[in-house]
């Protein structure tokens, strides 16, 4: 007798075979952004109103510097995976190939400029 999760009896099936793993990854991502953005939320509101260099002090310390990666990579990650969803879903043909790599292109553009400007501020 086997013993499998239901999990795992459900990965690999269906059209595209990976409709399990997207939906874990889009459930562990939208629970780690649900922890980490009100705490990311709640020092950037502490940073906000300040003198430029209190502000910058506030976002050159390690911590603060990684929570701000955290929250830039896992929700654009986020947002390409659920936006690439909702494009296969109703979007058809060359507009579909050419809507997605836009997507990609920008979640990734907007990483990198993001990932960028905390390096050069924690730095």
């Amino acid at each position: 007798m086997r013993y499998l999760t239901a999990r795992k009896r459900a990965e690999g099936l269906g059209a595209a075979h990976s409709g399990t793993e997207h939906h874990w990854y889009m459930t562990v991502s939208a629970v780690g952004l649900a922890l980490i953005v009100p705490l990311f939320l709640f020092f950037f509101g502490r940073a906000l109103g300040g003198t430029h260099d209190e502000v910058m002090a506030t976002f050159s310390h390690p911590a603060m510097a990684i929570l701000t990666l955290l929250v830039i990579f896992v929700g654009l990650q986020h947002f390409r995976k659920g936006a690439q969803t909702m494009i296969e879903d109703y979007a058809r043909g060359m507009t579909r190939k050419v809507l997605i790599i836009a997507v990609t292109v920008l979640s990734y553009g907007l990483i990198a400029t993001g990932v960028f400007a905390v390096l050069k501020i924690a730095l």
